[in-house]
């Protein structure tokens, strides 16, 4: 099907940033005297946004909006030294660049916009949807629905991709068809997506 509009998670789907996310971590854990973690442990807590990230890698006792701020502070002093596109995907947003291209993600949006310049990605994009752009984050389906208004578009036709099932829930309660991206951070949850692909040619073979 050829899908129009076409909304992409950013962490997880377009780019590995899971390197330098442990990176801004453990830098914050070791002015707390804490251990490090690893990059698994890591990628076992991304998906909900900045707030939920770093209360997970701290626990509840050791939170504050301090050390969220500390955290995101450490995280844009090195948001782009290791972050990578996942193969093929420069190749896919190439493709499709004639189509209405948004980003969705739960990461703030100052810090989604400056890694997309650092990675040469703004330029595909028409409209780019932070964590903080909307008063609730994916899986609560506004964030895509505002996306979709500012494309001046709607639910037909288009699609929401992505590799976790915040991305999965918010882009079925929206109405879209949704495209689960298995080489990601997260897991399904449990959703039943209309396409699960392997790789970007996969992704590439659902858009066309």
């Amino acid at each position: 099907m050829s899908y129009a509009p076409i909304l992409f998670d950013l962490d997880g789907t377009l780019i590995d940033s899971l390197a330098d996310l442990t990176t801004a971590l453990n830098l914050l854990r070791g002015e707390l005297n804490l251990s490090p973690v690893t990059i698994p442990a890591v990628r076992a807590c991304v998906g909900d946004g900045a707030t939920l990230l770093v209360r997970r890698v701290l626990g509840d006792d050791l939170f504050s909006p301090s050390h969220l701020q500390r955290f995101l502070t450490l995280y844009s002093e090195h948001l782009a030294e290791e972050t990578t596109l996942y193969p093929g995907i420069r190749t896919c947003l190439d493709r499709f660049s004639d189509r209405p291209l948004a980003v969705v993600t739960n990461k703030p949006y100052q810090l989604t916009m400056d890694l997309l310049h650092a990675l040469d990605l703004n330029r595909y994009f028409a409209v780019v949807i932070g964590g903080d752009s909307c008063p609730v984050k994916k899986p609560d389906p506004t964030p895509i629905k505002v996306a979709l208004h500012r494309l001046d578009a709607t639910a037909a036709g288009a699609i929401m991709i992505g590799d976790h099932h915040t991305d999965l829930k918010s882009g079925q309660a929206a109405g879209l068809d949704v495209c689960f991206c298995t080489w990601g951070f997260g897991d399904d949850g449990g959703c039943k997506p209309n396409h699960r692909v392997d790789n970007a040619t996969e992704l590439l073979q659902v858009l066309l």
